[in-house]
């Protein structure tokens, strides 16, 4: 990189930051900060999915994909489109109803008026630890991509990836304490279209120009990258499992489904997204990943992540590499602090404000949340230094997440029997036996059943939360019926 990609790069995040603060002046309530007042439009809001579940940590996790298995890597976002247009058909019309009446801000706003207090509380702590994690994925992307171009060396000794980390951590909790969701939203607007235009229009086309055009791709690369069937069907199995049940319990989504001014925009803004994810940003992903693979034939599978960083370093023309890498970072920071809000939205509106701070001016809570944001991104840097790779960062918190939330609130939204104390156990039960699973596994000590199907712990998680949800709401039913949502 020269002078120049530089000076874009540093412009470039001078006016991010610069939106987040103008809209901290804007914002007068809590309202306003987690649900951007209830009014913005479909586009804005579908364009702010994809950046958020896409994002950065995606994009540098799909090239690496691409690098090790070639376009059937697309498939790990077909679960976005899935996952989208399931929610906009059966969800959309439920949760927006309910919200018309009740004005939520959270996800467990739901689960409190469906179930009570307890399910509610426990869901935010499971939230709020998941997206924690998720945000530390994204600080990693962040670091990896600044490692690979942008700071190669780090001063006074350090390891250029621990201090990008913080340097990262740094610029991205400034922004999103200040900012608000309107913030998060219309700057992933911004954000989003200069990355995919980069991609696709300048990055995509000048980088075959370099490797001597797609016929080069082709005979570099083994037949198999080119075939949407190169994939193990556990594999393929396990990113449904994890991955589709987000889009029911994110609360991310949730916060993005009351920011909507109602049922149709929302609807929209879920069609928009999922045509975002699949096929447009997948096959992008995978595209640049195998694209890196021809560039770097050296590099071990194991550190295919860093393939797409460094295509973008040393590929790209002066200027362009710039501008590309600042449309990455603000992807990742778009994400991270999406997952850094709702972390602190679960603690602070569903544990903090409702427990502690009773009748607290709007202003003093989200003074709170600032200093919560502060808390969790710190810790999410923490998590992200001992992560071995991006994907696995994410996944492990999507897996500790679904495992305990997806089967209660699927329940909520349509079986009648569903009752609290089935939620609760049901949510605790599931999440720790993922997490139990996950923490073996990382310590080589995977039971024999676990490796003999070959199933991710998630799947695990998901049953026994199942049987215990059941069960227990079967033989422990609330004394009156919920009203249950209309569609």
């Amino acid at each position: 990189m020269e002078f120049i990609d530089y000076a874009i790069f540093g412009i470039y995040m001078a006016v991010v930051l610069g939106i987040g603060f103008y809209f901290f002046l804007k914002n007068e309530s809590g309202e306003d900060y987690y649900v951007g007042g209830r009014s913005i439009p479909a586009h804005h809001v579908g364009v702010s999915i994809v950046a958020t579940d896409v994002g950065g940590g995606f994009s540098i996790g799909l090239g690496g994909v691409g690098f090790v298995m070639g376009l059937a890597g697309s498939w790990l976002l077909f679960t976005g489109l899935v996952g989208a247009w399931l929610s906009a058909v059966f969800l959309i019309p439920r949760i927006k109803a309910i919200d018309t009446e009740h004005k939520m801000m959270t996800y467990p706003d739901f689960l409190r008026w469906r179930y009570d207090g307890k399910v509610a509380l426990v869901a935010a702590m499971i939230s709020g630890i998941g997206y924690l994690g998720f945000t530390g994925g994204q600080i990693r992307a962040g670091a990896t991509l600044a490692a690979n171009t942008v700071i190669t060396k780090a001063p006074f000794g350090m390891d250029p990836m621990q201090f990008a980390l913080w340097v990262i951590a740094i610029v991205t909790i400034l922004y999103t304490a200040s900012g608000g969701l309107k913030a998060v939203i219309y700057t992933d607007s911004v954000q989003w279209i200069i990355l995919l235009g980069g991609l696709i229009f300048v990055a995509i086309p000048l980088t075959l120009i370099e490797l001597g055009g797609w016929s080069a791709i082709t005979a570099q690369l083994p037949d198999e990258f080119f075939s949407l069937f190169n994939i193990e069907p556990m594999t393929f199995i396990n990113w449904m499992i994890t991955i589709i049940p987000i889009w029911l319990i994110g609360m991310t989504l949730y916060q993005r489904m009351f920011a909507c001014r109602d049922e149709k925009e929302a609807k929209k803004a879920w069609y928009i997204a999922g045509f975002f994810e699949y096929p447009i940003m997948a096959f992008t992903g995978v595209i640049l990943g195998m694209c890196s693979r021809v560039a770097f034939p050296e590099l071990p599978d194991s550190a295919a992540e860093q393939g797409l960083p460094m295509l973008i370093r040393d590929i790209l023309p002066v200027g362009v590499a710039g501008i590309v890498i600042a449309a990455y970072f603000s992807a990742i920071m778009s994400t991270a602090d999406s997952c850094m809000m709702a972390s602190s939205g679960n603690f602070t509106n569903d544990v903090i404000e409702r427990y502690f701070m009773k009748g607290a001016s709007h202003k003093k809570v989200v003074l709170v949340s600032m200093i919560v944001t502060l808390v969790i991104g710190v810790t999410a840097v923490l998590l992200a230094s001992v992560a071995s790779t991006v994907l696995d960062a994410i996944m492990l918190a999507y897996a500790f997440m679904v495992s305990g939330l997806f089967v209660p609130t699927l329940g909520a939204y349509f079986w009648k029997r569903a009752s609290s104390a089935g939620a609760f156990w049901g949510m605790l039960s599931g999440g720790v036996v993922a997490l139990v699973l996950i923490v073996l596994g990382m310590m080589d000590r995977t039971p024999g059943f676990v490796e003999a199907l070959g199933l991710d712990a998630t799947f695990y998680g998901i049953v026994v939360s199942a049987v215990v949800f059941v069960s227990l709401s079967l033989g422990m039913p609330d004394r009156e019926a919920e009203p249950q949502p209309s569609a």
